[in-house]
């Protein structure tokens, strides 16, 4: 028998006041279940208030009060949610203290944490992500990132500090972040509709108009539909310029010279435009909630969202806040779709889940390449070799369409022992696939037939390739109350993957270069290409571990201690000429506690951690601009974090939270791994007889991308207005510390820090039966918080070769949205 714990249904009669750990559930009814299972309540889901009960969540995949999973765990209920004002991504990642991101415009997102970064460039043929995020059951992170989902309507966000790779796979390599949605209730039919109505400063007019309605089919089916819309006003001003191509040519003696009368010049008159980083977010969700009997229930949803942005969405250097120059159209259109299938059942005394998914995602985007043509292009003397079919010099402008499609399918079965037993089992098998039909068209119009890749119109370089990641796993764990209060949990994950990465990148024949025709061994394996350049894969197989010791000290009181690994798949070049790239590893050691006093009024949690990161992959851009992954050197993470939440009187109720990471690298960082960490080794990676290695960063320096401190913090104060009448005012603030943006040395000087910030929340409103209404002010203070640093050309293979600063390019800061003011209204039914 274990010692009981508050998820063995603990009346939850308490007005409980956990605003960073809310929800909107009740323990279920019969803790043996270990699925999330609905609970009746005194009203539906949706409507109960998440301050009066305690979180229920579902990381270690058995339905658990947040105090007595031994993890550190950040949550936020559907109330809290509503209360934050979340929208996206972007608004809860500042409140939660371990996690860091490099937002570079919505829907490209990267995501850390705990200081898992080295700056990479992480495109379409990078590694894959760190940090997985999951939509209910279905993982939903592709090669690029998670999406952005819209958040309304939403049970719960959780999000997982630290591997997660027993459970969650490959990459949950530094955490996971979980979206789990309301699901159909077949108790009552309700529903409810928002509006809002905001200004950003510096910039224009945005709204929302939100809504779901919840209805029962039968005794033993109810439907569930939500619906958004979301215009996100642009802040960000195009301003007029002119830029003027020095066309550089090879003089009779080799020199590089600049010819008189040759320049070429051309303004951005058709692309200017204020607050022109506007975005429009439409979607829908629907799931079916079937109860066959008492024990199985099948749950079909489906989720669709399309995401339209303009403009650029970070200001540049040498002009005003707020403003950029570009020369060419900017925009992206991010949609997707994801048919999921849950079921749920019980057979003996074992709960039995299967969750299965296929998504797909097409990704349509315009992007400004000026600065690479000047930079690259024009400076290194390259641009004289662009001319029209008549020999004609033509302008040198460059731009990028590009057409990315993503498909993944994903499939889980998964058994759980009953939850009350002394020896607890969680066991699974996992299959995904997943795609990336990758379609990059480098564009400089006009251009000779001789000089354009063929199949296109008018591409200098054409990147078109099919990318496919498989995974394979079987995984477990065992918990085992050796003593009531002391629990080992031992857990594994043995998996599989096999990666290949076909097509066609580079130049027409009409180049000498290697990289492009020049370089086809066969005819085109992928459609639009002109011929196969590149057919390559690489598969391993491994074991990852979790092992937990928990002992809890009373029944509002445990402390643990953890050692579990986490990994990211190895993967593919697209330059043929590099190998592959390894799998990296993370080991955490980590010591936690979970407390509550004075009768659950105050919770405090705490972890201290230390994570040994090894075999990293690094990716920068190397020769031509591609991107390339090596694996070099090793890191190391210490830090600590905590959460505390208390309620200091009636209707006051406060919460704070802060994680601090001391993170560097414990070896030099080669841009050629080799065991002896000795970066001076000559190494010829590619054939070409030129040492490829090279210190890219001396042992003890800072990882990029985390500060050292962040923190938040809460306060809301409930009042009665009336017997029928309740009013509100919250404050809410984060803090996150200055952050390199690169790991390398050398490029981090050229990129700066970006620098620490502060922001301020406040809000006040009323409820009235089934109305509500709130005023609000987002970054009260006009704060400008860098979230990304951007350098379209900043590698050696930019300007002067030899010397990386000499290559010039402008440094682009990606700055979250200034102050908003807004209204919101809604009503409940």
């Amino acid at each position: 028998m274990r010692l009981t714990s508050r998820s063995e249904c603990r009346p939850a009669l308490r007005r409980l006041a956990l605003p960073l750990l809310a929800t909107t559930m009740l323990c279920p009814a019969g803790a043996a279940l270990a699925q999330d299972q609905p609970t009746p309540t005194a009203e539906p889901a949706s409507r109960a208030r998440d301050d009066d009960v305690n979180i229920i969540v579902t990381a270690t995949r058995r339905a658990e009060n947040l105090q007595d999973v031994p993890a550190a765990i950040t949550a936020f209920g559907n109330q809290t949610l509503e209360q934050l004002q979340v929208d996206n991504f972007g608004d809860y990642a500042r409140l939660v203290p371990s996690l860091s991101s490099n937002q570079l415009a919505p829907g490209f997102n990267q995501v850390y944490f705990r200081g898992v970064a080295s700056g990479e460039n992480a495109n379409h043929s990078a590694s894959l992500p760190s940090v997985g995020t999951y939509l209910d059951e279905q993982p939903i992170t592709t090669t690029t990132g998670a999406l952005d989902v819209h958040i309304y309507d939403i049970a719960r966000v959780e999000a997982l500090a630290g591997p997660q790779g027993t459970l969650y796979g490959a990459s949950s390599q530094a955490g996971t972040i979980r979206i789990i949605t309301n699901q159909p209730d077949t108790s009552n039919f309700y529903g409810e509709v928002n509006g809002e109505l905001n200004n950003v400063a510096h910039g224009d007019w945005g709204y929302t108009m939100e809504g779901f309605v919840n209805a029962p089919l039968a005794a033993n089916v109810a439907l569930r539909v939500v619906a958004w819309y979301r215009h996100d006003a642009g802040f960000i001003d195009n301003i007029p310029g002119t830029i003027v191509f020095p066309i550089n040519q090879f003089d009779d003696d080799g020199n590089l010279v600049d010819l008189p009368g040759d320049d070429i010049s051309f303004s951005n008159d058709e692309f200017v435009e204020e607050d022109y980083n506007d975005v429009d977010t439409y979607g829908a969700r629907a799931a079916l909630r079937i109860e066959l009997d008492d024990s199985w229930t099948v749950t079909p949803q489906i989720m669709a969202q399309r995401q339209r942005s303009n403009g650029y969405f970070g200001d540049e250097s040498g002009l005003r806040e707020f403003q950029v120059q570009q020369y060419n159209d900017e925009r992206s259109n991010d949609r997707w779709y994801q048919a999921a299938l849950t079921v749920q059942g019980r057979i003996g005394n074992f709960d039995l889940t299967y969750a299965g998914a296929y998504m797909q995602r097409q990704i349509d985007t315009r992007s400004d390449y000026v600065d690479y043509a000047y930079f690259y292009d024009v400076l290194a003397g390259y641009a004289q070799y662009f001319y029209d079919n008549d020999g004609n010099q033509v302008n040198p402008n460059q731009y990028i369409v590009a057409d990315d499609s993503f498909t993944r399918m994903t499939h889980e079965l998964r058994v759980t022992s009953p939850a009350d037993r002394p020896v607890r089992l969680v066991a699974g098998a996992f299959y995904q696939r997943q795609t990336h039909n990758i379609e990059q068209n480098y564009i400089i119009d006009d251009i000779a037939d001789a000089i354009t890749v063929p199949g296109t119109e008018s591409d200098i370089w054409l990147t078109k390739q099919l990318r496919v990641d498989r995974d394979y796993a079987l995984f477990g764990e065992l918990a085992w109350d050796i003593v009531p209060a002391l629990t080992l949990t031992a857990g594994g994950r043995l998996y599989r993957y096999d990666n290949s990465l076909l097509g066609f990148f580079g130049y027409s024949d009409g180049f000498s270069s290697k990289t492009g025709v020049a370089g086809c061994f066969g005819p085109a394996e992928v459609e639009g290409s002109p011929c196969t350049n590149l057919d390559k894969s690489t598969a391993n197989t491994g074991f990852i571990h979790r092992l937990n010791l928990t002992y809890r000290l009373s029944e509002d009181a445990l402390v643990y201690g953890t050692w579990s690994r986490g990994y990211r798949p190895g993967g593919l070049n697209r330059r043929g000429t590099l190998p592959p790239y390894d799998a990296d590893f993370i080991n955490n050691y980590e010591f936690g506690l979970k407390t509550s006093w004075l009768d659950d009024r105050l919770t405090f949690n705490a972890a201290i951690y230390q994570l040994d990161w090894d075999n990293i992959q690094l990716s920068f851009l190397g020769q031509n601009g591609l991107t390339e992954i090596r694996n070099a050197g090793n890191a190391r993470i210490r830090g600590a974090e905590f959460d505390l939440s208390a309620r200091a009187a009636r209707g006051l109720t406060f919460s704070l939270g802060g994680s601090y990471n001391d993170a560097e690298l414990t070896e030099d960082f080669c841009r050629v791994a080799n065991d002896a960490f000795d970066c001076d080794l000559y190494i010829d990676i590619d054939g070409d007889g030129e040492n490829d290695n090279a210190l890219l960063a001396p042992s003890g320096t800072r990882l990029p991308l985390t500060a050292r401190f962040k923190g938040n913090a809460r306060a809301r104060y409930e009042f009665p207005m009336g017997p029928t009448m309740e009013g509100h005012f919250q404050l809410s603030a984060a803090y996150e510390g200055r952050r390199t943006r690169d790991l390398r040395t050398l490029q981090r000087e050229i990129y700066g820090d970006l620098d620490d910030y502060f922001t301020m929340d406040l809000s006040a409103g009323i409820e009235s039966g089934a109305w509500t209404a709130q005023i609000f002010a987002r970054n009260l203070f006009d704060a400008r918080p860098e979230v990304g640093r951007f350098i379209q050309c900043l590698e050696t293979t930019c300007g002067d070769p030899d010397n990386v600063t000499a290559s010039g390019g402008k440094v682009y800061t990606i700055v979250g949205r200034p102050r908003t003011i807004g209204v919101r209204i809604g009503r409940r039914f």
